[in-house]
């Protein structure tokens, strides 16, 4: 029998944390998107100024590990793998690892707020990934969000524009833009992996062996000079603080989000991290310069809208 009648809230346990007022719960969410948001743009200053990416991800990922790890120690869970899932967890640190690197790849080669915007569209991966690997069929609605959300990142790139001829772009601009989809598929795999096959690991568990998988593969891949000039170190005093800023801004948001997650009703409230890309292009614009055409910016607000939607879908 159920434990609430149909229309009331499902009952917590007796022993969950309890929830913060809403609007409180709203802004800690805005705020640990503008981190993340920040955390971009000063990692495209750190790239503009000599800073390897493979040293930039290296860097991050020491901050996220520190943290967890202190939070699995000081609240002493378990750190023994069930039986078969290790290989799993280390699929699920690989993906998060090329996730990195193709993210910050695009953020180095084209406007931050474009590569999140595309970066951002892994809900339509993931649902199509979740139907090819025998999952729910997306509805009707859902198959037109997805295109609502394509259509505006058209926009947002400037694609008919581009393509009609009427723009000029670097090579770069193209490989950019792929990155940020690799990023998006990368980012998709790592969410059915958590959800279909590492569900029952602890939260926090299961991201700190996922950042030791990263921030092993970034010593591996530097020893290995897989990536020339991967470590190499900033050029200049903006390069430093642009590197000093990625890895306070990331730690920050991560321990945030990780530490308060339990009382936010993520539910409910997640898509308040949508603001993300629209911090992005704010912060893109005051420190770097970079600005986008107003279509553009209407692109983007249709694939941020069309995200949230979708989101909210879920979460019903």
């Amino acid at each position: 029998m159920p434990s609430t009648s149909p229309g009331q809230a499902p009952l917590r346990p007796h022993n969950a944390p309890q929830l913060f007022p809403r609007q409180i719960a709203v802004m800690i969410l805005a705020a640990v998107a503008c981190f993340f948001a920040g955390n971009h743009v000063a990692a495209r200053l750190a790239f503009e100024n000599g800073t390897g990416l493979l040293l930039a991800v290296l860097c991050r990922s020491a901050v996220a590990l520190s943290i967890l790890a202190a939070l699995v120690f000081f609240q002493r869970h378990s750190i023994r793998l069930p039986r078969g899932l290790g290989w799993w967890q280390l699929v699920l640190g690989l993906m998060i690892t090329i996730q990195s690197l193709c993210l910050y790849s695009a953020v180095a080669r084209v406007p931050v707020a474009l590569a999140l915007l595309t970066a951002n569209t892994f809900p339509i991966i993931l649902a199509l990934l979740t139907w090819g690997l025998g999952g729910a069929r997306p509805s009707l609605r859902a198959a037109a969000l997805m295109l609502f959300i394509l259509s505006g990142l058209v926009l947002a790139l400037d694609l008919p524009t581009i393509l009609g001829g009427g723009a000029d772009v670097p090579s770069d601009w193209w490989l950019g833009i792929g990155f940020a989809l690799m990023a998006a598929s990368a980012l998709s795999v790592a969410f059915w992996v958590t959800d279909h096959k590492l569900a029952g690991i602890n939260g926090q568990v299961r991201s700190m062996f996922t950042m030791v998988v990263v921030f092993i593969a970034m010593i591996i891949a530097g020893i290995g000079d897989v990536l020339p000039g991967g470590m190499g170190l900033p050029d200049a005093t903006v390069g430093w603080i642009g590197l000093g800023a990625l890895m306070v801004l990331y730690g920050s948001a991560f321990s945030v989000l990780f530490i308060t997650v339990p009382r936010l009703d993520m539910a409910r409230n997640a898509p308040v991290m949508n603001v993300e890309p629209v911090a992005t292009l704010l912060f893109g614009w005051v420190v770097l310069g970079q600005m986008i055409s107003p279509i553009q910016m209407v692109g983007g607000l249709i694939v941020v809208s069309g995200i949230v939607i979708l989101t909210l879908r879920k979460a019903e």
